[in-house]
């Protein structure tokens, strides 16, 4: 269940309100929300394709500078592309789980970061790994930043 704080919290590591319902998945040693579920929608219907939110400002910083050194292309080299489109497709399935059946509009598509192929963003990967999904990117920035550490 997200709470006012978690509310206040959000939207203040994000730079703005949120656009659409969320829970924290992830939290930090002091309660603090470090990985957010969102709705596969926006409040106004819009699909959102990113199920799963880095907004934990200390672990975002640490993954922008990872990003930041050629990240995303060393992700792309290093893991097995067969890795990366099984996550994509684990990651697409799981989000249209939470869509009713009975949806007529429009869909979130794609997987992590709404991509079908590659990776488009290292936040997005690791926010999917931390909450428990089997990410080989996720796993990938893991390593990176334990080594950094």
């Amino acid at each position: 269940m997200v709470t006012s704080d978690d509310l206040v919290a959000v939207a203040q590591l994000l730079g703005r309100e949120p656009s659409g319902d969320f829970d924290v998945v992830v939290r930090g040693d002091a309660g603090e929300p470090v990985v957010i579920r969102n709705s596969p929608f926006m409040h106004d219907g819009t699909p959102m394709p990113t199920r799963f939110w880095l907004v934990g400002a200390d672990v975002s910083r640490r993954v922008s500078q990872l990003e930041s050194r050629g990240g995303v292309r060393a992700a792309e080299a290093a893991v097995d592309p067969a890795a990366l489109a099984a996550t994509h497709e684990r990651y697409a399935r799981e989000r249209s789980a939470e869509i009713p059946s009975s949806h007529a509009g429009p869909r979130p598509s794609g997987g992590v970061g709404g991509t079908r192929t590659g990776v488009k963003c290292l936040h997005a990967h690791y926010a999917y790994f931390l909450a428990g999904g089997d990410d080989a990117v996720g796993r990938w920035v893991h390593e990176q930043l334990a080594v950094g550490a």
